[in-house]
Order: C-alpha cells, then sequence, then structure tokens
C-alpha cells in the first residue's frame, strides 16, 4: 500500500470510528424511548417485589418511560439474573437484585450461566436487617428462647426462607453456626409464601426480610423476635437486636440494588443512577420502605457502588464457604 493509500485507509477508519461515536452518544441522548422493564428473581409479595413496585413508578417518571416489573421467580433468584445478564445492553433490561444473586448464587455454583462480571452495578438503593419471627403459638418469646428450644431438640424447628441460598436462608445457617444449633431449612419460592407457611403452622420460623414480615407482625399473625444488626433498628425500634438478645457473635444485614447487562454504554448507567437517585429521594418513596423496615441507602455513584460491592462479596463467599450451604 502506498503512502497516499495509507492515508487514505487511515482517515476512513477515523471516520468510522467517529461515526460509532456519534452514533453511540446519539443512542445514549436518546434513552430512553419506549418502556424498561425490572426484572425480579423472587415471586410477587416478597422483599424484593415490594421495593421494585414501590420504585417503578417514581423511576418510570424520572426516566420518562414506564418501568414495568417482571417476575421470574426460581433457582434462588438465579433464573432472573441469567435472563438480564444475555438481554441486549441498551438500558432496557434492569436487574434488581439482592447479595443472593451476585454474591451468593455464584459461590454456590462456579458452573452458572452467569458471572458477576456480567453485570454492570448500577446502584445499591435500600439496606435492612432480617427478622426473626415465629408463628404465636410456637410457645417461643424471645431469641434466648428460641436457641433453648432447637437445643433441646435438634432439627424439631422448621425455618422458612425465599430460597436456598438467600440471604433469609443464610442468616438463618450463620445463626445456627454461631449458636451452635441445628434447625430444618424449608426453601420457596419467594418471601410471601415462605412467610405464609409460618403464619400458616406449617413451619415454626422465619429468617425474613422487614417487608414480608413486619405487616404479619403488625397483624399479630407472627411474633418478632429480633432483628439481625447487633442494635435496634430505628425502622423497627420495637424489635431488640442481637446484642440487647445476649447474641454479640451473630449480625446479618443486606441490600437491595439495580444492574444492567454488561455492556450498557456508561451515558445509560449513569441515566439510570440519575434516575434512581431522584426516585429514591422521593419522601413518599422513602417513607413507603420505611413503613415495611427498609432503609434508603442510596449509593452516591456507580463507581461507588462496585467498591462496596468489592468488599461485600468476599464476606458472602466467605459465609456459603464456611456455613457449607448446597444448592438443591
Amino acid at each position: 500500500m502506498t503512502r497516499a493509500g495509507r492515508a487514505l485507509w487511515l482517515q476512513a477508519l477515523l471516520g468510522a470510528a467517529a461515526a460509532i461515536s456519534v452514533a453511540g452518544g446519539a443512542q445514549a441522548q436518546a434513552y430512553p424511548n419506549k418502556p424498561i422493564r425490572l426484572v425480579i428473581g423472587f415471586a410477587p409479595g416478597g422483599a424484593a417485589d415490594y421495593v421494585a413496585r414501590t420504585v417503578s413508578e417514581p423511576l418510570g417518571r424520572a426516566l420518562g418511560q414506564p418501568v414495568v416489573v417482571e417476575n421470574r421467580a426460581g433457582a434462588g433468584s438465579s433464573l432472573a439474573a441469567d435472563f438480564v445478564a444475555k438481554a441486549a445492553p441498551d438500558g432496557y433490561t434492569l436487574l434488581i437484585a439482592s447479595p443472593s444473586s451476585i454474591s451468593v448464587n455464584p459461590a454456590l455454583n462456579p458452573r452458572l450461566s452467569y458471572a458477576f462480571k456480567d453485570f454492570v452495578p448500577v446502584a445499591r438503593i435500600t439496606a435492612s436487617p432480617l427478622v426473626v419471627a415465629v408463628n404465636p403459638k410456637a410457645g417461643i418469646n424471645s431469641m434466648a428462647e428460641l436457641v433453648a428450644a432447637a437445643k433441646k431438640n435438634p432439627d424439631a424447628l422448621n425455618y422458612t426462607s425465599s430460597g436456598n441460598g438467600s440471604a433469609p436462608h443464610l442468616g438463618a445457617v450463620h445463626f445456627s453456626k454461631v449458636m451452635g444449633i441445628a434447625m430444618t431449612h424449608i426453601p420457596y419460592k419467594g418471601g410471601a409464601p415462605a412467610i405464609q407457611s409460618v403464619v400458616a403452622g406449617e413451619t415454626q420460623l422465619t429468617f425474613g426480610t422487614p417487608p414480608s414480615v413486619l405487616p404479619m407482625v403488625q397483624a399479630g399473625r407472627l411474633k418478632a423476635l429480633g432483628v439481625t444488626t447487633p442494635q435496634r433498628s430505628p425502622l423497627v425500634p420495637e424489635v431488640p437486636g442481637m446484642l440487647e438478645s445476649g447474641m454479640p457473635g451473630y449480625s446479618m444485614a443486606f441490600w437491595y440494588g439495580f444492574f444492567v447487562p454488561a455492556g450498557t454504554p456508561p451515558e445509560i448507567v449513569r441515566r439510570v443512577f440519575d434516575a434512581a437517585s431522584k426516585a429514591m429521594a422521593e419522601p413518599e418513596v422513602k417513607a413507603a420502605l420505611a413503613r415495611e423496615g427498609t432503609e434508603v441507602a442510596m449509593s452516591k455513584s456507580p463507581e461507588e457502588f462496585s467498591r462496596f460491592l468489592a468488599e461485600d462479596n468476599p464476606f458472602w463467599a466467605r459465609l456459603v464457604k464456611e456455613a457449607g450451604v448446597k444448592l438443591d
């Protein structure tokens, strides 16, 4: 190729790159121009579903397009995560996830069809403790009585969770390990059916998410024994923390956050983050979540959320390994 030919080839290549850049920028500027899916890995009625449906409308207003909640329950939330990981990286498919999808399931099953690298973290939006709750007819009135009952009859107490590897499951496994007790795990495909099982007396207790548990506690159909953080939560001030319950060696909390498929343009990630920040700052959203024992804990940026996850993921992976949790 002659020097003149190389110059023309380079000019054409630069022109193509510029055109791609302009097209990408135009795509980001036009985003969004159609409805957006917010995918949940659990059944309707649980904590993730409540948070997603509370946030979806104000998030849609901030984005200027409807945000449609879509439940894809199953496999401990892995089905939803896999679906979003394989979706087009265009900002029209979002995942609302807890540590179970992002940290726990990959640690439990290295052969999963998705990995953490398949997502771009957008924002952590909430944080809250778990609530330990029992059927009122179980005859257990405190965390100490729970431990005593489990020690007296190992594996006799059945506890529910929203699925194998979920935060409630790991919370109970970790508690059993720390306290030296044995209980039987009964997994469900979401927080709502797990809680209903305890209400119906089919099982005795749950380490549940506040949105799933508290309405039943307030209705007198469940009895809250404690929250899984060391201190009482200001969102559930009437329920003792682990220190007050005489169990300083145990602590557990969890979060919900937004993720998009890897490869999503940074401009779109920032657009979703800004819309989420605006939605989570609305007083009505904060009040609705607080009523269910969930606190708004908005990240300062996508980069900050990524740094948080770099520290948080090893904690959950270590917990999975230490607890010996296995997926079915």
